[in-house]
Parts: C-alpha cells; structure tokens; sequence
C-alpha cells in the first residue's frame, strides 16, 4: 500500500526526500525484512503472554524422549506471528498489482487459515478432555481430519496450477532463435537492449520448468503427454503443482518436531528461492547466467523477504528451549509458501535437493509406517525400521542431544542450499 501510495503522489507531483527509494526491489527487500523482523521480535512475546493466558498449550506425545515433559505447557498456534509477519510488510511495500504478490498472499492465508483451524480443534479436543476428567493424551492428536487438511491442500494446488498456466500475466521470456533481420519483421518478438547489445525475445506460456544439471536444461511437461492429448496438458500441470503442494507443506509440517527445526530450515530455503527469484526476474543477470527470463517474477522478493525475517524473528522464541511453538498454523503455512515459489519461478524439480530435510523426514514417516503394516500382515507384529518416526526423534532415542540434531540439520541444508545455487551454472 505504500508503494501504490509513493507511487501515487509522485504521479501527482508530490515529491518528498527518499520517496524515489520505493522504486528500488532491492530497498523495499531490505526493508521486509526489518520490518518483519520487528513485528515478530516485538510482538512475539505479547503472543506467548496472550496465549499462555488462554491456556493455548501443546500436546505433546508420549515417545519417552528426554525433555519432552517441559514442553507439554508451551504455548503452540504462534505461526499467527509468522503471518502477520509475512503478511503486513508484503501488503504494505510489494506491488500488489502483479500477479505473483496476489498468488503468494492468497497461498499464505489459505494455508493459515487451515493450519489453525487444525490447532484450534486440537486445543479444544484438549480442553474437552480435561473437562471430562479424561487423560488428554489421548486426545492431543485430534485435530482437522486428515482428509480435510488434504482437501484445503488440493484446493490451493488447483488455484496455483490454474493461474499459473491461464493468467496472461504468467508469461517466460525466450530468446528469438534466428536472424536479427526476420527478428525486426515479427511483431511478437521483444527487442531489449542487454548490456549495451540488442536482444531479442518471445513470450511463451507452455509450462516447462528446469532440469538441474543438464545442458539443454529446460523440460515441457506436454512431453509427457500423448500428441494428441497435449492441448490438456493443463490437467498434467495442475496436477503435479496439486502433489507438490501437499508433499512439501506435509513434509514441512512433520520436520516441525523439534525446537527452531522446521523455522530455521525454512529461512535458509526461502533465502534460496529469494535468489532464484530475483536472478529469474532480472533481465540482465537471467541472460547472464542463460536462465529463463520471468517478467515481473522480481517483486516477488519483497514477499520472500519478508518470510526470511519472519522465521528468523521467530526463531528468537522458538529455539532451544522453545518459548512458543508455530502449530500447523505456521508449519503448514510454510511449507506451502515454499511449494509455490519453487513452482513460481519454475525450480520445483530441485525441490528434492534444497527440501531434503523436509523430504527425509516424510519418507522416514511413510518408511516406518509401511513396513510396520507390511511385517503386521506378515508376521503378526508390526516392527519397526527406526526407534520412532521421524527421523528426528530416532536420532533422540539414539542419544543424540536435540540442539546437536538441529544445528546438524540446518548445516545439511546449507549443503544443500549451496549444491541448489551451483545448478545455476552447473549443466
């Protein structure tokens, strides 16, 4: 709304010390993040007062680890902080005009809104166990069925497939393969003068994305698709952004497990895709490096910068020992916010390497699970391949303190991170 705002009065004449600043991606990026970090910092302890006064206190299960008694009164649903601290710099200096902000926003509250009516019904099955003399134990896992949680999941993936592909907004700028004079003939071809050099452009809309580590680097998912089918290959695209949504945002929800894990996590990865993002949306450094060039895709920094400094405020209160967990209100959030940027800026095939934590933590769930039900079958006692699921708490059992798990963690992710940034060249 300030950008709209600067950007009005400057149209009207009106000009003040400073009030060209907002034109720069760069300034208001910067500016996200001090803002963000200030709404959590600050009002992250009027959170934790306002729900240990509610009582609004985690159920915690029963895995006999060490410490896990102390955190049964931590006050959980703090993912409120990490919207807001999303949500109000983005509102207040991103261009809400382009399409991507209003994606992101629309992503964010979506998957708020379902993260904390999951919440609220566990604390209120918890409230209703209590009040009935019950062991609440018991009941600390009710919460949204699962296939609800999936249905809001799948809703998301459709509205994100479906703008990305439909929007004209939503175009990729390819480099004109042919001679400069047929370029200067056509109509739909873009010239644009690229380190003091003409260079020419078309618009496509076909959805491709980026395969890491190959030469010829780019991948069309119609290819997939029968030739006479390939005028649908919208279905296909919905339905892997659909998979996408639902695999990370679960896989992020399930690394929420120990303190400042899953946050920390998501600042290195939204740092990641802050660069992706501002690389893809540059004109100059996108021909630099040979990536697709995706107008308009830059203002989307300002968003994720505002994420980083949301996770990393939060990890203030959410770090060993944790003043206030995120719930599913902020893990949920998260991991979709994460799904649909990968999608946005067309990285969702690297989605395995940087979201690897977030990946081994899924499959360690899905690993133990199945082959507890497959030896059940067999033998007529399940058995286990880990202590406990996730892998996180296995490495509990095994010992291992829950701050060395985490920093482990996170420098697994750096790695990761880092490997993510070199495809960039690497092909």
């Amino acid at each position: 709304m300030l950008y709209h705002l600067f950007d009005w009065l400057k149209e009207e004449g009106i000009r003040f010390p400073g009030i060209e600043l907002f034109r720069f991606i760069t300034f208001r990026t910067l500016l996200a993040v001090l803002l963000s970090l200030f709404i959590t910092l600050i009002y992250g302890k009027k959170l934790i007062l306002f729900l240990q006064a509610r009582q609004f206190s985690e159920g915690v299960r029963d895995l006999g680890l060490a410490g896990e008694n102390l955190k049964r009164d931590t006050p959980t649903m703090g993912g409120i902080i990490i919207l807001l601290a999303i949500l109000i710099p983005t509102l207040l200096l991103a261009d809400l005009s382009k399409v991507y902000v209003q994606l992101m926003l629309v992503s964010t509250v979506w998957l708020g809104i379902i993260g904390f009516i999951d919440d609220y019904l566990k604390l209120r099955g918890k409230r209703r166990a209590k009040a009935l003399g019950v062991d609440y134990k018991k009941t600390s896992d009710d919460g949204l069925a699962g296939r609800f949680k999936i249905l809001g999941q799948v809703g998301l993936g459709i509205f994100v497939g479906a703008t990305l592909y439909f929007n004209s907004e939503v175009t990729i700028w390819r480099e004109y393969i042919g001679n400069a004079q047929a370029a200067a003939t056509e109509e739909s071809v873009i010239v644009k003068n690229v380190n003091g050099q003409p260079k020419y452009f078309v618009e496509t809309k076909t959805p491709i994305t980026t395969i890491p580590f190959v030469k010829n680097h780019e991948f069309n998912y119609s290819k997939l698709l029968p030739a006479g089918l390939r005028s649908y290959d919208w279905v296909l695209y919905i339905l892997v952004v659909i998979f996408i949504i639902t695999a990370v945002s679960n896989g992020a929800n399930l690394t929420d497990g120990l303190d400042g894990l899953a946050t920390g996590t998501s600042a290195l990865i939204g740092v990641l895709l802050g660069i992706f993002a501002y690389a893809s949306g540059n004109l100059v450094i996108a021909d630099y490096l040979n990536i697709m060039y995706i107008p308009n895709l830059g203002e989307i920094s300002v968003f994720i910068a505002a994420m980083i400094g949301a996770c990393i405020g939060f990890l203030w209160y959410n770090s060993y020992p944790a003043q206030m967990f995120m719930g599913d209100t902020g893990s949920l959030t998260l991991g979709g916010i994460i799904a649909a940027l990968a999608i946005i800026v067309h990285k969702e095939l690297l989605i395995p390497i940087f979201c690897g934590v977030f990946l081994v933590e899924a499959l360690s769930v899905m690993i133990q699970v199945g082959y507890f039900k497959y030896t059940k079958r067999k033998y007529g006692a399940g058995r286990r391949v880990f202590l406990t699921a996730p892998i996180h708490h296995h490495f509990q059992k095994l010992g291992f303190h829950e701050v060395k798990i985490v920093n482990r963690f996170w420098i697994v992710t750096v790695l990761l991170v880092v490997l993510s940034i070199v495809t960039l060249k690497i092909r």
